[in-house]
């Protein structure tokens, strides 16, 4: 797969999504390890939510620690996490680079029209675009946005996260709501987020799934240990795919040595889009093998939500979608 589509998917989907968290906020949110197994369904999840309680300062999962005067009223989203627990908490962010907004479950098209989008895109957004919002507080992505830290600095407040997990997703969300004071809010999302886990895994499907990502043949594979929304797969189903590093991916070969039932296809656009990878990879004779293919079962899924999503909201669609289809 080309570096570009590697270092999206990267910053889209996983840990980058590498080096991945451990634990939550002291906000109460739960911790938990970088993924889930790559076999076997793992401890049932619990339904069970403790109590937020409103904070000016918090120190999330990695160890970063967030203090704000007041809360934070003005928020600039540079990732979509940032986005997805702002809907959750009912607000809307000051101003974005992201297009989830534009999902149904989300805001819709017409209303995430009216949010401002920062100039530059998700790895180089223009900080004197950021600043002349104002905002009270500006969320990255750790590893692509960490460099605006000193640029930031003095004008606003900048939290860099690094989700890896959907426990890491949950954390954030309770982290934010204790800032903003929203508590209620943010208990009743992760009420809701557990409760569709719980369910699913009540109805664990034994058919073999599969996530792949790319703009074109060489496509890449979402594996647990570095893929939120993949993470939550072996609860759901047969996922026999682990992670082989940035450099190593799986064949078509291998992929259809593993008898696939239900195929997702993440598209990922690098400027105009240019059709579907599922479209593209049917040209391989191999593709037609591939028992999903062979019974309509391959889905064109939404890449804003299952790829760069990673929050709650992103994550509760995902397994609304993989649950109905792995049926």
């Amino acid at each position: 797969m080309p570096r570009t589509a590697l270092r999206v998917r990267r910053w889209a989907a996983i840990a980058v999504l590498g080096g991945l968290l451990a634990g939550c906020g002291t906000t109460g949110g739960a911790s938990g390890t970088a993924a889930e197994p790559a076999a076997g369904a793992g401890p049932r999840t619990s339904t069970e939510v403790r109590p937020i309680k409103a904070a000016t300062e918090i120190t999330d999962a990695k160890g970063v620690t967030v203090s704000l005067e007041k809360p934070p009223q003005k928020i600039v989203c540079l990732v979509a996490l940032c986005d997805d627990i702002l809907v959750e908490l009912g607000m809307t962010p000051t101003a974005t680079n992201s297009a989830v907004l534009a999902h149904p479950e989300f805001l819709g098209k017409e209303k995430a029209a009216k949010v401002p989008v920062v100039p530059g895109g998700f790895l180089s957004p223009e900080v004197e675009a950021i600043l002349s919002h104002r905002p009270d507080l500006v969320i990255g992505l750790e590893d692509t946005h960490g460099k605006l830290a000193p640029a930031l600095k003095g004008a606003t407040t900048f939290w860099p996260v690094q989700p890896g997990s959907w426990k890491d997703s949950v954390g954030y969300l309770r982290d934010l709501a204790a800032l903003t004071g929203r508590t209620e809010e943010g208990e009743r999302a992760e009420k809701t987020f557990r409760a569709r886990l719980a369910k699913a895994e009540e109805a664990r499907s034994d058919k073999t799934a599969l996530i792949i990502f790319g703009s074109d043949e060489n496509f890449g594979v979402a594996t647990p240990e570095t893929d939120v929304a993949a993470g939550l797969f072996p609860k759901i189903s047969h996922y026999p795919w682990k992670s082989r590093g940035i450099d190593g991916s799986y064949s078509l070969e291998e992929i259809l040595a593993r008898d696939v039932d239900v195929l997702f296809v993440e598209t990922l656009s690098f400027g105009a889009p240019d059709g579907k990878l599922s479209d593209k990879l049917a040209k391989n004779p191999l593709w037609s093998r591939i028992p999903a293919v062979k019974n309509g079962k391959v889905i064109e899924v939404d890449s804003e939500v299952w790829a760069k999503g990673r929050g709650t909201r992103s994550l509760g669609v995902v397994l609304d979608e993989a649950t109905a289809a792995l049926r």
